[in-house]
């Protein structure tokens, strides 16, 4: 972390609160960090020349005569190639034990892109993760989040994302990651040798809750760099913006702000947004995607964390364990790609939009005949097929494990529709029919 030569050092507190010191003090600027008694801070608040800084691990113990050392300038990032295959804190600090990142210094948490140098999203960015290719395409700066259970493997779906996603830098945002998760993301990408296009800024559960909160502004920072400067697509996951949520509750509650819906903030949405909207397609060719981590308690959706979340996101990937087959799979009835169709049958085959509809359609079917059987009504032929047209589709083209291309997808659709189904229970277009039904 840069200081500057000439620090202003003060000693006289006037004020203390569960979260906050108030001094006098001249030549402060909004934003700016400083340490209160050995304490990280950051400026947010300044009246004629009384400046109010919030304590990061809180005031308890701090002495009105405590030492409060200004640094001169807000959170920043050295901002170079020599980012990349690097990991580091929330201060952007390397805690991968190489040396210092130089670069050109820069302010993170600035304004998003303006709306006059957007373009509408229109690369497709492939997972090789079919629940997400096949039936939630995904488009270059796009934002969309995974709602998931805790106890869901996410994290190892973000890793693979990272592995598959084409793209040219990808930047991990890890909040309140264990030690384990932590240790395995690192260990996934250098087993893989992708650590040369991988950025990690992580913040672990050993450290405070409250430096979560610089956490995706340092990766958005860095994503800036390589997408606005350097024309490259890049693709930043964020995990689990629910840890990041309730670091905003904590400072929220310290600085004795009245709470909102689910004891969460006020600010809650305009937080979350100013996070998402950096996601952007830019005239040159660069690119921001976002994809983020939410988790469910108990998979409750109206909790104000994922309830904020789905209005500034263009959709959301929602897991869940598949009861048939054991396997975790990307729920085709709660996921939703609002800008798939940006992508489906311009950049991929032309029978994708087909071959989705239709297989999410007997999936339904699938869901309708459990039902009649669960109730004790007799099946037909129909629903039988369906039961088990469901079990593969789930473990061969739902399941987080399958990486293919889309082609063998949509070829994979083909060959389970004709192993189960006549072409007429089907309805999609002759001339496709004509075409696929008998390929290979």
């Amino acid at each position: 972390m840069a200081t500057n030569a000439f620090q202003k050092i003060y000693t006289q507190l006037q004020a203390i609160t569960k979260a906050t010191v108030t001094l006098k003090a001249a030549g402060i600027s909004n934003d700016e960090l400083a340490k209160v008694a050995g304490r990280l801070a950051q400026v947010v608040k300044i009246k004629n020349d009384l400046v109010t800084l919030q304590v990061f691990s809180g005031t308890e113990g701090i002495p009105t005569n405590a030492e409060v050392e200004f640094f001169g300038e807000p959170p920043a990032l050295n901002v170079s190639e020599e980012l990349s295959g690097r990991f580091f804190n929330a201060y952007g600090e390397p805690i991968d034990g190489g040396p210092e990142v130089i670069g050109e210094r820069r302010y993170i948490g600035g304004p998003s892109v303006n709306p006059y140098r957007r373009q509408q999203p229109s690369e497709l960015i492939p997972t090789g993760i079919a629940g997400i290719d096949l039936n939630n395409t995904l488009v270059s700066g796009q934002k969309i989040p995974f709602f998931a259970d805790p106890d869901q493997p996410y994290n190892q779906v973000m890793a693979d994302v990272a592995l598959r996603a084409d793209v040219d830098k990808i930047i991990l945002g890890g909040m309140g990651l264990s030690n384990d998760d932590y240790l395995f993301f690192r260990q996934k990408f250098e087993d893989a040798g992708a650590l040369d296009k991988i950025i990690s800024f992580v913040n672990t559960t050993e450290q405070p809750p409250v430096e979560r909160l610089l956490i995706p502004d340092m990766a958005l920072a860095a994503a800036e760099y390589f997408a606005v400067d350097k024309n490259e697509k890049v693709l930043v996951l964020l995990t689990d913006m629910t840890l990041y949520a309730d670091a905003l509750s904590i400072v929220s509650n310290r600085m004795d702000q009245i709470p909102s819906k689910d004891s969460m903030p006020g600010s809650l949405y305009s937080d979350l947004a100013k996070i998402y909207e950096k996601a952007v397609q830019l005239p040159d060719g660069g690119s921001i995607t976002i994809i983020a981590v939410t988790t469910l308690n108990d998979g409750d959706i109206t909790h104000a964390i994922p309830d904020n979340t789905g209005y500034i996101t263009e959709g959301q990937l929602f897991l869940r364990k598949d009861t048939d087959t054991g396997k975790i799979i990307v729920d085709p009835f709660r996921s939703l790609s609002r800008l798939k169709q940006l992508v489906i049958g311009k950049k991929t085959r032309e029978d994708h939009a087909q071959v989705m509809n239709t297989g999410v359609r007997l999936y339904a079917d699938a869901a309708n005949a459990k039902t009649k059987l669960e109730n004790g009504f007799d099946l037909s032929d129909y629903d039988l097929r369906c039961l088990e047209y469901a079990k593969e589709y789930s473990t061969k083209l739902l399941s987080i494990d399958v990486n293919i291309k889309i082609d063998e997808m949509l070829d994979t659709g083909w060959k389970l529709f004709k192993k189960y189904f006549k072409v007429e229970e089907l309805g999609i277009k002759q001339a496709l029919v004509d075409k696929y039904w008998d390929k290979d």
